[in-house]
């Protein structure tokens, strides 16, 4: 009989998974298999949060590939010795993995390709709606702007969602191993794995998402984040299953995923913008532990910056309208270091995805993909407009608690017992602009 492995990556599902269809379709067994590689923890990218939240997704697919037959092996290594050690112990013809952006992935790939040559079967359209690459500009070889991208990506035909196999036969006696996340944890991670982010996406009203979105207090977001970066949920799929409102909120939703798919196209283009500014403004960042500590710390002085950091220290996931407002205040108002930041998110977030991450942070430092890079959140403004009663402050900074209405904002004008602002009011864009040569 006949066996493939399907290498599970960032695509920890059995609905619309093309890796498995594909290794399923191509071999009478299957063996579904997911390697712990040491240099993810090594590079620093192994935080405590993603940990425990990949143990709930490998123990979940476990789980229900134990319910149509299977199992779930898991090895710890360089991806592509235990891959070959795997094919051996099975006698597994072929490898099917899922095409990434990033160069990790890139540096994975290339040594499978090493190892299996043409045996190496490497899928599209896994981990986003349109692959990086399909679609682009005229003489370029991605879209640096995203209107025109959204466009083409509207336009780009998307593959059918798959269903998940009802049996999966699988090889005995490969052995494998758990994972058992060490560290420090955010107090109220969500549960990890495809059968929750199922729940989630069920009970969600996408029709509401347009209007509520950027509500910070009505937290009526999807929150299918996390989801999406462990792949329990696949884009297509969700973009498929969203269009069937056809309303606002649909469409809206269906814009943040065509933006996912923008940064990792964007990143598989350059992937030292993971690092390096995309574009080089000649920035000369400002230079203060303190200042970037009490930012880690959500104390600023600035009570809606401070709760957005104390949700990311306890939930290991912050609303979207508050990742914008904490980056635009640390990169733009306090004029530190982009990266400063986004080591920070990364250390926490649970959907710590290098394109999103470090592009969205670009975006917002104005060395990215953004049209109006000198744009300044102020932070004021964004409370009064998006937390116009103080709930989501209050919520979070609960010594604050007891000033009314949207006097929480402002602190400092109430007498109230509250660091000081790191910068004055009157001074959120001072170092910005001297900077970067604006004044």
């Amino acid at each position: 009989m006949t066996v493939s492995i399907a290498l599970f990556t960032q695509d920890l599902r059995l609905h619309d998974n093309p890796v498995l269809h594909a290794a399923r379709a191509a071999a009478d067994r299957v063996v579904p298999l997911f390697v712990l590689d040491p240099a993810v923890e090594d590079a620093g990218f192994a935080a405590p949060n993603r940990l425990a939240f990949l143990a709930d997704c490998l123990a979940d697919l476990d789980a229900s590939l134990r319910r149509i037959g299977s199992r779930l092996v898991v090895r710890r290594g360089e991806p592509a010795e235990q891959t070959a050690r795997v094919a051996a112990e099975a006698g597994a013809a072929t490898v099917h993995v899922a095409a990434g952006v990033s160069a990790f992935a890139h540096r994975r790939e290339e040594r499978l390709r090493a190892v299996f040559g043409d045996r190496l079967h490497v899928h599209d359209a896994s981990l986003t709606v349109v692959p990086a690459g399909r679609i682009t500009p005229a003489g370029r070889d991605h879209y640096a702007v995203f209107t025109p991208y959204h466009r083409a990506w509207q336009r780009t035909p998307r593959r059918t969602v798959l269903g998940a196999p009802r049996t999966l036969d699988t090889p005995d006696g490969i052995g494998g191993e758990s994972l058992q996340p060490t560290g420090p944890l955010s107090p109220a991670l969500p549960p990890g794995g495809e059968s929750a982010a199922r729940r989630r996406w069920r009970r969600w009203d996408v029709d509401a998402y347009a209007r509520v979105h950027d509500d910070l207090a009505a937290d009526a977001t999807s929150r299918l984040s996390p989801y999406l970066h462990f792949g329990c949920l696949s884009a297509t799929e969700l973009v498929s299953r969203a269009l069937r409102h056809d309303g606002e909120g649909a469409q809206a939703f269906v814009r943040q995923l065509a933006w996912r798919d923008f940064h990792h196209q964007v990143l598989a283009a350059r992937p030292d913008a993971a690092h390096r500014d995309y574009r080089d403004r000649d920035d000369h960042w400002h230079r203060d532990e303190r200042e970037a500590e009490a930012w880690r710390q959500g104390r600023t002085g600035y009570p809606i910056v401070d709760a957005g950091m104390r949700q990311l220290a306890e939930e290991g996931w912050m609303h979207n309208r508050a990742r914008l407002l904490t980056a635009g205040f640390l990169a733009k108002s306090l004029y530190l270091d982009w990266r400063i930041g986004a080591a920070h998110f990364l250390s926490l977030l649970v959907d710590g995805d290098v394109a999103d991450n470090q592009l969205n942070w670009q975006w917002v430092a104005g060395t990215g993909t953004d049209t109006r890079p000198n744009r300044v959140l102020n932070p004021l403004r964004q409370a009064d407009r998006y937390d116009p009663d103080g709930a989501y402050v209050r919520r979070w900074v609960p010594e604050l608690a007891h000033l009314p209405g949207p006097a929480v904002h402002r602190p400092w004008l109430h007498g109230a017992d509250y660091p000081a602002p790191l910068i004055a009011p009157d001074a959120l864009t001072e170092r910005f602009r001297r900077g970067r040569g604006l004044d």
